[in-house]
């Protein structure tokens, strides 16, 4: 059975529900998926005053986890139109894994949150997504296949390159529907991927 990674940073809690949402279009697939998220950098104080949600129930993942996965779906909210640096150093971590090339041939996918709509939403996942080519993995985005992405009648997340969501400025604003609904389609297409693949 293909095993499939939801790898997330997530301050306030929107990637980790579209991380739960990726979970469950891999698992529909029939993939066998865990969700872990990447140590959080910010010292403690700092964090608590900053209200970031600290009682997420994934495991803090480690760096030689990744090689023992047929597909990694990388997540992380947008910070000044890149990744957060909570994700960058995790994956800056992955130096060894990248020499031995024990990411080559895996599948790959990524997923962000914006506060706005222009936030750099697509940046972000070229971003992860140039990581996961570094690791020689090959890149599965969100085809036009979700229909959702193209909705004019609210606002939504989405983007061929990935899965997105919309946080608002101040954090309000949840994964809709939609957006929920596409990471799932994400998920889904990763496991089918993974599972031709490797099995």
């Amino acid at each position: 059975m293909a095993k499939v990674l939801v790898l997330y940073y997530s301050s306030y809690g929107h990637i980790e529900t579209m991380a739960q949402a990726m979970a469950e279009g891999a698992r529909k697939a029939g993939a066998q998926v865990d969700i872990k998220r990447v140590p959080e950098t910010v010292p403690l104080e700092i964090a608590q005053k900053s209200h970031f949600k600290l009682d997420q129930a994934a495991p803090v993942a480690a760096v030689a986890d990744l090689e023992h996965y047929d597909a990694i779906i990388v997540g992380t909210g947008t910070r000044f139109g890149r990744v957060s640096s909570q994700m960058a150093a995790f994956l800056d971590q992955a130096g060894g894994l990248w020499a031995r090339g024990a990411l080559n041939g895996k599948i790959g996918a990524a997923f962000t949150s914006t506060g706005t709509q222009h936030g750099g939403q697509e940046m972000t996942l070229f971003s992860i997504i140039a990581n996961l080519l570094h690791f020689g993995m090959m890149v599965v985005g969100l085809p036009y296949s979700f229909q959702g992405q193209m909705s004019m009648n609210e606002i939504v997340g989405g983007s061929p390159y990935g899965a997105t969501t919309i946080a608002g400025g101040d954090g309000s604003r949840h994964p809709s529907a939609i957006d929920l609904d596409g990471a799932r389609h994400q998920g889904e297409l990763v496991a089918k991927a993974a599972i031709k693949m490797f099995g």
